[in-house]
């Protein structure tokens, strides 16, 4: 649908893996607060409209009158862009804090090859690593630093003044908001020559024991990239304390990949209907280790790793929606792609690296398993479609052509002065010029 020059992209939302995420705990919340007389066997945890009311509430209010100025609700089809800067108050307590060493920046320079006047977008902006490291190989490329973190926001805003106006143009948002936010400032499909997603949490988020992302300190249990810029989102206490077992296994399993998932979530409702509702990382954390019954796991390093780890992991996910936004940010970046612009994609686990191999090699992210042509050519059950000109060339036609049919992987060097660095895979991808 065109206004005027500006063109919008509608993505239509699209499953990451067979699993969709928020709606479920949506569903909990509400039903909680509807069951206010429900029996609890145990009478320490009980579930009341009014509980459940305020926690909703207290959200709503803390987005409108964070971010927007005032208590009246906003447009939620379109992000709030330039009025983005009014941070929470916990966000500049954080800003003397943040410190984040960017990952395989050589490798991701040597394949975007900033030149002049070249346009990029650095989909995870963070604090701004692979977006100065671009702008010190050409002073005058141009970059759009997206990030749905409010504190990466600021960071990119003081980016900006040290360089011409619309040269690095500061944007909140998630990966699905792209299409307005571009279109917001004038971008137009098929104009950009250069994607980058570095996905995950930060070391900036993990460092800041306030987010509730890491098990190294205690802290709220959040987990919201966004700070609660979404009035429809949830944190990571709305789930672990409203999902039944069946479910934070479910969770846990599937964006954790724990073999321990079941016992795990088991034990997390145990402990909440005994000593009541979970608020922080370590009450989790011990919670979860109490699963293991000492059983010592260990990373790639050979060092020692929390058991808990893998669950906070799964529960990150599931609140950020993160698999769905990476699979609907490739879609975006697709169309935003000149014939011939590069994406390139790091990530630090399986799940999230698997959409970036299925985009850049053209596997539909709901396939069970990798299919050939002839495989693909056996599902279609109707045998006129089956020798469909248009249907033969829709299986052959590349979208993406991949760089390198391996991922690359960080340095020795690199991970002995980075050790967070040593999960990260990168993967990189041509868009074809018949698109």
């Amino acid at each position: 649908m065109a206004f005027g020059r500006c063109v919008y992209l509608t993505l239509a939302p699209k499953r990451a893996l067979t699993y969709t995420c928020l709606a479920k705990i949506r569903e909990y919340v509400s039903e909680s607060a509807v069951n206010t007389q429900r029996q609890i066997k145990c009478r320490i945890f009980r579930t009341t409209k009014t509980s459940v009311l305020s926690v909703i509430t207290s959200k709503r209010l803390v987005h409108t009158t964070s971010h927007h100025g005032s208590s009246s609700p906003s447009n939620p089809g379109v992000p709030n862009i330039s009025d983005a800067g009014n941070s929470p108050p916990d966000v500049e307590k954080l800003d003397q804090r943040v410190s984040h060493t960017p990952v395989m920046v050589s490798e991701v320079i040597d394949i975007l090859q900033p030149k002049n006047g070249k346009l990029f977008i650095d989909m995870t902006f963070g604090a701004g690593g692979h977006t100065k490291a671009i702008l010190r190989e050409n002073p005058k490329a141009r970059v759009v630093c997206l990030d749905r973190d409010p504190l990466a926001y600021n960071h990119a805003k003081e980016l900006a003044k040290n360089y011409d106006p619309q040269q690095v143009l500061p944007c909140i948002g998630k990966f699905s908001e792209l299409p307005d936010i571009l279109c917001n400032h004038g971008i137009s499909l098929g104009s950009v020559d250069g994607i980058l997603f570095d996905v995950g949490a930060s070391s900036m988020q993990f460092n800041s024991h306030e987010r509730g992302f890491s098990l190294s300190s205690d802290g709220p249990l959040d987990m919201r990239m966004d700070q609660g810029r979404d009035p429809d989102g949830v944190s990571a206490q709305d789930v672990v304390n409203h999902l039944p077992a069946s479910d934070l296994r479910d969770i846990i399993k599937t964006y954790g990949e724990d073999r321990m998932a079941n016992k795990i979530a088991h034990t997390i409702v145990n402990a909440r209907n005994v000593f009541g509702k979970i608020t922080t990382t370590k009450e989790l954390a011990d919670i979860v280790e109490t699963a293991f019954d000492g059983y010592i796991q260990k990373d790639k390093l050979g060092r020692y790793s929390h058991p808990a780890t893998r669950t906070f992991q799964a529960l990150r996910i599931f609140v950020n929606n993160e698999l769905n936004e990476i699979n609907n940010g490739l879609e975006a970046a697709f169309h935003y792609l000149r014939p011939g612009g590069v994406c390139v994609g790091i990530s630090f686990q399986s799940l999230e690296d698997r959409i970036f191999k299925r985009h850049f090699h053209g596997i539909d992210v709901d396939e069970a398993k990798n299919k050939t042509a002839r495989q693909q050519f056996r599902s279609v059950r109707d045998h006129h479609e089956k020798y469909s000109k248009d249907l033969i060339h829709s299986i052959l036609k590349k979208k993406w052509i991949p760089i390198d049919k391996k991922t690359k992987t960080p340095s020795e060097a690199e991970i002995a002065e980075n050790p967070r660095s040593r999960s990260a895979k990168l993967r990189a991808a041509i868009k074809s010029l018949e698109f």
